[in-house]
């Protein structure tokens, strides 16, 4: 008789506890200690990610409180992280590390000035806010080091000039490069600028009138597919990142007041979508189903086209996926469906066994889950092309997202953060705990 493997339920404590320990590696092992930058991936000599650096912010806390990082060291890291972008180069030159408050998306990771050509990032600096306000509700004590991790992250946030980033149409433009101004792209339709506007519209200093998130909203695509209605994004991650850091939960605006839902069930159904969509397979890609799906921004096999199984596919490199309509080449992302743990756990649980137990995409590397796979590729493995780095923009969700199922750690201390409450009100958010929260002010 063929030998049965029995493993522990990964629901369980250990289980969910190992996925946290391979993520967490990311940013023990990927972070300049000096700085506290954060590799975007793990390429040789590639920049830094804000938005990965942002995560690790938030990582800190999730780590001490799991017995990965002593407190001191935690302390060290986010006050070396803080006291950088205190102290960079904030200016038009097209070598500085910011402008405006704002920070460019990729970093040098030594010296932290600005790397490539690229764009000074509004939603990627969001995510950077997230994790400064988180280590500010998390490092409370009455000790000098922990009161100035307040006051720079209070300092930085307080800084962005929400107002400059506004296009003439009321939205948040997508960024801006000191040799040729605004990128043409705002921040339109639903996507994770969830977190974007609530940051925006409640700064103390440069906030953004109630009419940015209605402009915003107003672009929102209310879709109906396998037999669910929501607020449509193709690529997972967008229904993702911002409830990170916020919950949702029983809180509405005025766009889902009127649909009867809030934010967190419109992930659910997203969520449920993308398994419909693996299992009704349209274009017949290899591996799709029920407990093999996740669909989203990722690395892929690259620019080109070739056959398999006598079938001419196209393939792309790092690009939007989404589903059921959007880019689909066959590309899965094992980390987007942990990160929709906390919104269907019942459909996120099984996927994730197959991954793990089935595919072995996850116990091979000190850092968990591979970024990406592709069984339509070809080849003898069942996972076809798999991507030969990993991504701090990765990492991060499993570790954060995974702590929100087990103990909303991250939810709780960002309930606590005036400036996330002050711009949930101000967009016109009511209910559940904001409403609670407001009474006890």
């Amino acid at each position: 008789m063929p030998t049965i493997t029995s493993h522990p339920p990964l629901e369980s404590g250990p289980q969910l506890q190992h996925l946290q320990n391979k993520a967490w590696a990311y940013f023990q092992y990927e972070t300049n200690p000096h700085n506290g930058l954060v590799a975007d991936k793990t390429a040789p000599d590639w920049p830094a990610s804000i938005a990965a650096t942002g995560m690790a912010l938030s990582a800190y806390p999730v780590a001490v409180e799991r017995g990965l990082l002593a407190e001191r060291s935690a302390i060290a890291r986010t006050l070396a992280t803080l006291r950088f972008f205190r102290d960079s180069v904030q200016g038009e030159a097209p070598d500085a590390t910011g402008y405006r408050g704002f920070y460019y998306h990729f970093l040098d990771m030594q010296s932290g000035k600005r790397a490539w050509q690229c764009e000074l990032s509004t939603v990627d600096s969001a995510f950077l806010f997230a994790g400064m306000l988180t280590a500010a509700a998390y490092f409370r004590a009455d000790t000098p080091e922990q009161r100035e991790i307040r006051e720079l992250a209070d300092l930085l946030y307080r800084r962005a000039d929400w107002a400059w980033a506004q296009a003439a149409d009321g939205t948040i433009g997508h960024g801006w490069h000191p040799e040729s101004g605004f990128i043409p792209h705002q921040w339109q339709g639903y996507d994770e600028g969830l977190l974007l506007y609530t940051l925006a519209l409640g700064s103390p200093t440069h906030a953004l009138p109630p009419a940015a998130f209605a402009a915003w909203a107003s672009t929102y695509e209310w879709k109906h597919a396998y037999d669910l209605d929501y607020l449509y994004c193709g690529p997972l991650f967008t229904h993702q990142l911002s409830h990170v850091w916020i919950d949702f939960r029983g809180i509405r605006d005025a766009f889902m007041r009127g649909k009867g839902i809030d934010y967190f069930e419109n992930s659910r159904r997203a969520s449920l979508v993308q398994q419909r969509y693996a299992v009704d397979n349209p274009l017949g890609f290899k591996g799709y189903g029920a407990e093999c799906w996740g669909i989203t921004a990722s690395d892929g096999p690259g620019e080109t086209t070739r056959t398999v199984d006598g079938v001419a596919r196209q393939f792309y490199g790092y690009v939007g996926r989404g589903a059921p309509w959007g880019i689909d080449d066959g590309t899965l992302s094992p980390w987007a469906v942990v990160a929709s743990l906390p919104f269907a756990p019942e459909i996120v649980l099984p996927t994730l066994h197959y991954f793990i137990h089935t595919l072995a995409l996850h116990d091979k590397h000190p850092y968990g889950f591979e970024a990406s796979f592709n069984p339509s590729w070809g080849g003898d493995a069942a996972c076809g092309w798999v991507s030969p780095y990993f991504f701090g923009i990765n990492t991060g969700p499993i570790l954060l997202m995974v702590e929100n199922q087990r103990s909303g750690l991250l939810w709780k201390l960002l309930r606590s953060c005036r400036y996330i409450v002050d711009g949930l009100r101000a967009a016109g958010f009511s209910g559940g705990w904001l409403d609670a929260q407001g009474k006890r002010s």
